[in-house]
């Protein structure tokens, strides 16, 4: 399922001697599995930790332990460790984490959806912001709202024309308007008051 290089399990052998626990093993699990902001997380992890639900690898001098849930996210997945001459990194390759690109006989909303999250947050969230789909009505025109810093932020218009509308109509081209339902007079930690400021999606 998991292919754990060498050089991966000696680095995992390496942190793990460095904690006073014995019998410490490693855990792997998929946050937001199947979208664009699917991710791997790593943790040392006791037996008593253990739902009981895991694959479980066993390694030379160690266990790695694979979340029940995850595991079908994980298929082809591999665990290198690239020396350098700062310490190291390590990689993690999982290619079906993140599930399949809306094709072109998706519907609108999955779409959207998709690109919302593939590009348009993970831009938005430099700010503290984010943006979410309300709907989609007959003639095409996307509704939004926006949250945590564009939430009042004095240059959400310019995000909303320059970034958030043109990335969309540019993925999906039957979008014929891209609409702010947001209440901004209710937000509470905009990234810019009304004054001057700059886009976080342009």
């Amino acid at each position: 399922m998991i292919d754990i290089s060498e050089r991966a399990q000696q680095h995992f052998r390496r942190l793990l001697s460095q904690q006073a626990t014995d019998g410490l093993g490693i855990r792997l699990r998929v946050t937001a599995p199947g979208t664009p902001a699917a991710n791997c997380e790593l943790e040392f992890c006791e037996a008593a930790d253990l739902a009981g639900g895991e694959w479980t690898i066993e390694c030379a001098g160690f266990d790695f332990h694979v979340d029940g849930d995850s595991a079908s996210w994980l298929d082809q997945a591999s665990i290198d460790f690239e020396p350098t001459a700062t310490g190291g990194q390590l990689n993690i390759r999982a290619p079906r984490i993140k599930g399949d690109v809306p094709g072109a006989e998706a519907g609108m909303i999955e779409r959207v959806r998709y690109v919302l999250e593939a590009e348009v947050n993970p831009r938005l969230a430099s700010h503290g912001g984010r943006v979410t789909l309300l709907e989609i009505d007959a003639n095409g025109v996307v509704l939004l709202q926006f949250g945590g810093g564009c939430h009042g932020c004095g240059m959400v218009d310019v995000t909303l024309k320059q970034g958030v509308e043109k990335t969309l109509r540019e993925r999906v081209p039957e979008i014929t308007a891209v609409r702010d339902a947001t209440d901004h007079a209710g937000g509470e930690k905009p990234y810019y008051s009304r004054a001057d400021g700059k886009s976080a999606a342009v």
